[in-house]
């Protein structure tokens, strides 16, 4: 093995690392016998010098095999997932999940918590009660294998590398480094086992990659990894200029998701992006020659109320309630107080600072400001005006809901300074574009 403080001097004078270094490097990580100073390090010549894509699918491939590997070569399915890389009010892989499933994939969906202004999967599941985004591994298996998808958390032995090295990334402004963004999403994503991927690289006021040419570059280099470590991969290129659903916070993305589920989307951007996603996995992994009878196949589950089954079997399976969509209001908590915010002067919604609503969602307390705080699932935002909307004084830009009178104040504030009016619509944006 190259000593570890060799193999960072070669990154930092620009060279290229080959397989073998990179892979005894993250061996060390994963083992415990490379410490932090030297990972940070690591990660800081990365941030500055780059890698090719020769480097980081070598890396994506060691932080894939620094532990378990699921196998789900007993199922007689292809196995599916999708990936975003987050936005506000986008509850995607919720719908996305059944449908795929009912459209004949297995859809083994590790997913994650919030991040910054962005909401997580795992804490909108866990408004429902019961739910348990960590299943023991029998468990996770059966629920896949019986119903087709089941969407729950990365475990301890699941690219622990990967972990580690992001923990040393948050706090060594090494978080926004091409590579190791590819790397970290990847790695998961091999490890879950997955024989196809399709990616939400999101673009716009809301996204991380707020720059379309940032975010088209991201998308580039995640779909060149991904392939070149042997997922067949493609991805949308699509909007966050505003919020994906009318919702945004935790339980209120679930009540969307059931409202979606039984067909009262229809015609919405949520919808659209959503069956483009499904139309995309299901040409990925082989069950539709194209995208129009991917999406076909999508809308038919979707319309039929096959996929709302499944979504109710998937919790049920783990561990949720199992009436959840027929009495779905019984179950998911409320915020105390509901205000609308209403719009101060005649206009068209012209604008969003997509990125302010997020924030609005987390200060409510449906976020976290620092790791392994509590939320509160019921708050956030509701009926958010879309862009284009034409309203009169008074009439509402949406709903906050929040814990107390002194919160909700505060978010009507912050949504009121995060939208802009003006006299003339907004150029319409949907899904942007489709990469590999």
């Amino acid at each position: 093995m190259r000593l570890p403080a060799e193999i960072i001097r070669a990154k930092r004078d620009g060279l290229a690392l080959d397989g073998a270094e990179i892979a005894d490097f993250v061996r060390g990580v994963s083992k415990g016998a490379i410490p932090d100073a030297q990972i940070a390090a690591l990660c800081m010549a990365i941030f500055l010098r780059g890698m090719d894509r020769d480097e980081t699918v070598a890396l994506t491939l060691a932080m894939r095999d620094s532990g378990d590997v699921l196998d789900w070569r007993f199922l007689e399915r292809p196995v599916a997932d999708k990936h975003s890389t987050g936005g506000v009010g986008d509850n995607v892989s919720l719908m996305l999940a059944p449908i795929l499933a009912d459209c004949g994939a297995a859809v083994p969906m590790i997913s994650g918590r919030g991040l910054g202004h962005t909401g997580g999967t795992l804490d909108k599941l866990e408004a429902i009660p019961g739910y348990t985004v960590t299943p023991e591994p029998d468990r996770f298996r059966r629920v896949v294998s019986q119903v087709g998808c089941a969407i729950v958390g990365q475990t301890a032995r699941l690219a622990p590398a990967d972990g580690r090295i992001y923990a040393v990334r948050d706090t060594t402004a090494t978080v926004e480094s091409t590579p190791l963004i590819v790397a970290s999403i990847l790695s998961k994503k091999l490890a879950a086992g997955l024989q196809s991927l399709v990616l939400d690289v999101k673009t716009g006021s809301g996204a991380f990659m707020a720059d379309e040419a940032d975010a088209r570059a991201l998308a580039r280099a995640l779909v060149d990894v991904a392939n070149g470590a042997g997922l067949p991969c493609s991805a949308l290129l699509t909007d966050m200029s505003q919020p994906l659903a009318a919702e945004a916070g935790n339980a209120l993305e679930v009540a969307n998701a059931v409202r979606f589920l039984k067909g009262e989307s229809a015609g919405t951007r949520l919808h659209r992006v959503t069956l483009a996603l499904c139309a995309e996995a299901l040409v990925q992994a082989g069950l539709a020659g194209n995208a129009d009878e991917g999406e076909t196949l999508a809308a038919r589950a979707l319309e039929s109320g096959a996929a709302l089954e499944r979504f109710g079997a998937m919790i049920a399976g783990l561990g949720g309630p199992a009436d959840f969509v027929e009495r779905m209001d019984a179950y998911l908590p409320a915020a105390p107080v509901v205000r609308p915010v209403a719009a101060l002067s005649a206009g068209i919604v012209a604008g969003m600072d997509t990125r302010a609503l997020g924030l609005a969602v987390v200060q409510l307390g449906g976020g976290r400001s620092v790791p392994g705080e509590a939320i509160d699932p019921s708050v956030g935002l509701s009926a958010i005006a879309p862009l284009g909307t034409s309203v009169a004084p008074g009439d509402p830009l949406g709903f906050v809901h929040a814990r107390s009178e002194a919160e909700a104040e505060r978010g009507v504030a912050q949504v009121l300074a995060g939208i802009t009016l003006a006299e003339t619509a907004p150029e319409s944006r949907d899904v942007i574009d489709r990469i590999g």
